[in-house]
This record gives C-alpha cells, sequence and structure tokens, in this order.
C-alpha cells in the first residue's frame, strides 16, 4: 500500500509558552521516532500547501475566522482562553494544517496514494463551527470533510475520533448533518464537558471510565462503532488519531498501549476496504508524552503501510 506523510514545517512555528504541552516538540519527536525505526522511509512524503480562505468557510462560520485574524498577535502571545493561545506563527501553522487533510483528501480520491498521514499541529477536533478550544483553532478534519463533499461528491462519510478527549469540534460542526457519522471515544467524566450526552443518529459516543484498558477500548469500539459503520457504509474515512489515550501520557487516565493503536487503525482500513475503496484520511490530535506517542504513531503507521506491529 502507498501511505502519504504529509506535514509541513510552518507547523512547528505555532507555540503557545515553555511549559504548554502542545508543543513543537511533538512533531520532533514523531519524526525521529519514524526516522528511528525506519518506518518514515517508506512513506510517501509530501509537503502541504495552506488551506483556502473559502474551504475554511466550508466548516466555520465567518465571523469566527475574522475574530482569529483579528487576535492574532504581532509578537508575544494572544490568550483565547485559558489554554489556547496564539503567537506570530499561529495562523499559518493553523492553514497548513488543515491544508495538509485538504491534499490528503485529493491523493486518496486522484488514486495517488491509498491512505495518509497529516503529521500536523496545532490539533483541531475541539475546534468548534465558531469557537477555539482546546489548543484548536481550525477543525483540521472537518475541513477535510467539506472539501471532500464540495471536490468529490462524497455523500457518506465516517469520522472515528480516539482521542482521550471526545471530539467536541467534529460533533459541534455534524451533529444534525446525516451524511457524517463521527463516533468518538473518550475518557469521562472529562474536558470538553460537552456533547457527550446527545441523542443525534449520527453521533456514536463512546465513554470510557478512568482506568480503562485496551480490553475496554476494543470492546466499546466493536460494540459501538461497528454495527454504526457497518450500517452507514461511509465512502471515506477520516480519523482523529489522538495518542493522549496512552498508559504513559499525562494528559490523563486511560491505559491503552502500541498495540490498541495498530489494531484501531487495522479495523478502520478494513472498513474502509469494504466501503469506502480503502479511501482513509488520518490527522493527529492528541498526544503529549513525547517517547509515547512516537512509539504509538510509529503503530498507527505500520497498519497504514501493511507492515506487522513487531515489538511494540
Amino acid at each position: 500500500m502507498i501511505t502519504a506523510y504529509i506535514t509541513h514545517p510552518d507547523c512547528m512555528q505555532h507555540f503557545m509558552g515553555p511549559n504548554h504541552p502542545e508543543s513543537p516538540k511533538r512533531l520532533e519527536a514523531i519524526r525521529a521516532r519514524l526516522a528511528l525505526s525506519g518506518v518514515l522511509t517508506h512513506t510517501m512524503q509530501s509537503e502541504a500547501q495552506p488551506v483556502k480562505a473559502q474551504t475554511l468557510a466550508l466548516a466555520h462560520c465567518p465571523q469566527y475566522l475574522e475574530m482569529l485574524e483579528a487576535h492574532a498577535p504581532q509578537e508575544g502571545l494572544s490568550e483565547l482562553d485559558g489554554e489556547t493561545h496564539m503567537n506570530q506563527g499561529t495562523l499559518a501553522a493553523a492553514r497548513v494544517a488543515a491544508g495538509a487533510v485538504v491534499r490528503g483528501v485529493d491523493q486518496v480520491f486522484r488514486h495517488q496514494a491509498d491512505n495518509v498521514f497529516c503529521a500536523v499541529r496545532p490539533p483541531g477536533h475541539h475546534a468548534e463551527r465558531s469557537s477555539a478550544m482546546g489548543f484548536c483553532f481550525y477543525n483540521n478534519v472537518a475541513i477535510g470533510v467539506a472539501h471532500a463533499r464540495q471536490r468529490y461528491g462524497v455523500e457518506r462519510i465516517a469520522v472515528l475520533d480516539f482521542d482521550v478527549h471526545q471530539g467536541n469540534g467534529t460533533v459541534d460542526i455534524f451533529k444534525d448533518d446525516p451524511g457524517v457519522l463521527v463516533c468518538s471515544s473518550f475518557q469521562t467524566p472529562f474536558y470538553p464537558w460537552r456533547y457527550m450526552n446527545g441523542t443525534w443518529d449520527n453521533i456514536v459516543n463512546t465513554p470510557l471510565m478512568a482506568g480503562s484498558d485496551g480490553t475496554a477500548f476494543r470492546r466499546g469500539v466493536e460494540t459501538h462503532w461497528l454495527p454504526a459503520l457497518q450500517a452507514f457504509k461511509p465512502q471515506l474515512i477520516m480519523l482523529s488519531a489522538g495518542f493522549d489515550a496512552h498508559r504513559d501520557d499525562p494528559m490523563a487516565d486511560l491505559n491503552l498501549l502500541e498495540p490498541d493503536y495498530f489494531w484501531v487503525t487495522q479495523l478502520a482500513l478494513d472498513i474502509a476496504r469494504v466501503y469506502a475503496e480503502g479511501r482513509l484520511v488520518s490527522v493527529l490530535e492528541g498526544g503529549y508524552h513525547l517517547d509515547a506517542l512516537g512509539t504509538s504513531v510509529e503503530a498507527h503507521l505500520k497498519a497504514l503501510l501493511g507492515f506487522p506491529l513487531g515489538d511494540p
């Protein structure tokens, strides 16, 4: 299989302070681990292009996009909330992060790649239609979904979100949209404290109690996600790939390991092969323990490439 690896140097320019967990070091750790293991050399590497303004407007309201531009600082940091800050490089990074996902969608529909991993930051799945939060500014996955629908006429798209936090932004944007199925696993009760008890037909929440391990995660995915996916028959799979549910991650209290990320990636690929001609685009979300992030993404990429996991 051809797995594309899309990133951009501008993703390193976004910085929210020396002690902030969402750091440029995250992408450094991923690339170092993939280079050390040799996995990176098996991917088709390419560089993102900034997303176009009209594509951003497919997922976010104009007033929100104008607010972000107005708050972009010339120097120092501009605070949007207690944990989400902008520096002078933030919007450039956010534009190429979203642009990577757009390029990934183009690659799978143009048969240039079988699947794609977007190694980007800032993350996106907490960004709602009109609100930044949780380290997120543009909802990268939602923008990719909107592009696939507009450019390629895709009627059914599934978003699978396995971050330790619920993808509230993606839910906010698509909760009343029957053409998008959102499946989200997350620790509960936990941030972002919203959209967790809704009854929308196209939102499948899979809450996991603190301390849950890979067995509970796999059981939840098989019980809740699989029947919904089989009934929905998606024509494209989008992954919000968060790795902060890892046992070593300081952000929360779930206990997933590298084989769990390998397993859920294989499951997503199986669904993509059955219903979507193999089309799958994965986008980095959380993951804040640098060593665990590197090895988890390595496991994820091995599954995308069709390689065995080997020794985790």
